[in-house]
């Protein structure tokens, strides 16, 4: 008879603590990773931290400290002779696997994000987010600017959005639906996920003219130019009619309830009777368990005066814009699918 294996003590609080004030150091680790693209180099086999800072044109000696931490936390496993490998996590690093998450370990750590949350006491004083604080402007008007930040984050709303997508098609049936509108779409990951296997759906993708943009090339990819096309245009004032399905990924939580309201009446503007609103989102469950929405609704504070919402907050959102939430339908990831009809 085998004897149980024993269990691992757990940790004295102060060094749990102390690993939660220092979780600022591999937030920007694992960014090391991401940034210069080393899973990309790892993918083929491990590497020592010569061969990896020589393409990266990092100092070695340094590289090899940054991965020497992240195989200890599970992200990389290195042997002894040196090299590193990619574990699972790691993996999600790469540029080029389905739902990577590359463009978010970076965008965490471009000045933009980093900088913002060097400014959580200046918000929770004020009651505003720290980033217009920070910067003088809004997040999106800030994007607007910087394209090049702007690209990494849509990158990494698009591995966000193939995360999702999959669990979505799980959880729900689009069979039901001709007309598919993807208000806040970006580059059309979802939409496309969706038409993908639903193939008498058609479909538009509706964003900001410089974010949209992006989409027409995942679309022809996707084989779908005949049924799906993507336009611009400001969802504060109006989007696309035509659709009895209008899905909304991430979109509501970036907003304070009084912009969410003008987006939400904008779509029950276009939307018919019998349409349909489905809204992706962390949908905060009751009680204090440790749970990803709680983290979120952080970064929506800091960075954007938005919010991650209760289903009671989400069922009165919703009737301020002239719907009635339907039902909420969770799935198999962390998002949820809220569902509302017209009224």
């Amino acid at each position: 008879m085998t004897s149980p294996a024993p269990q691992a003590e757990p940790l004295p609080p102060q060094m749990v603590l102390m690993q939660m004030l220092f979780g600022k150091v591999v937030t920007q680790a694992v960014s090391i990773v991401a940034r210069f693209k080393l899973a990309d180099q790892m993918a083929a086999g491990p590497k020592t931290a010569a061969e990896l800072a020589g393409p990266a044109g990092l100092n070695a000696k340094h590289l090899y400290r940054v991965l020497r931490a992240l195989a200890g936390l599970g992200v990389l496993k290195g042997d002894d002779g040196g090299r590193f490998a990619l574990t699972p996590v790691g993996e999600l690093l790469r540029t080029d696997v389905p739902g990577s998450m590359r463009a978010i370990a970076t965008y965490v750590c471009d000045p933009w994000s980093w900088k913002a949350w060097g400014d959580l006491a200046g918000s929770v004083r004020s009651g505003q987010p720290a980033f217009d604080h920070v910067f003088g402007e809004g997040v999106f008007d800030y994007l607007g600017k910087h394209p090049d930040e702007s690209a990494t984050f849509n990158e990494g709303m698009t591995g966000f959005s193939q995360q999702a997508a999959a669990a979505m098609l799980k959880a729900y049936d689009f069979a039901p639906f001709n007309t598919i509108v993807d208000v806040g779409g970006g580059h059309g990951a979802i939409l496309c996920a969706v038409l993908g296997t639903n193939t008498k759906a058609r479909g538009i993708v509706f964003d900001a003219p410089q974010v949209v943009a992006g989409a027409d090339a995942p679309i022809k990819a996707a084989g779908l130019a005949d049924r799906c096309r993507a336009e611009g245009g400001d969802f504060f004032k109006s989007v696309p009619a035509g659709g009895d399905l209008y899905v909304l990924k991430h979109i509501i939580h970036d907003w304070n309830d009084a912009k969410a309201t003008q987006i939400l009446k904008c779509v029950r503007a276009a939307i018919p009777a019998t349409g349909k609103l489905l809204l992706v989102e962390l949908v905060v469950p009751p009680g204090f368990a440790p749970n990803f929405a709680h983290v979120l609704d952080l970064e929506m504070m800091v960075v954007c005066d938005g919010k991650e919402r209760t289903e009671p907050e989400y069922r009165e959102l919703l009737a301020g814009a002239g719907f009635k939430l339907a039902r909420v339908i969770p799935t198999e990831g962390p998002h949820s699918l809220v569902e509302a009809v017209p009224v």
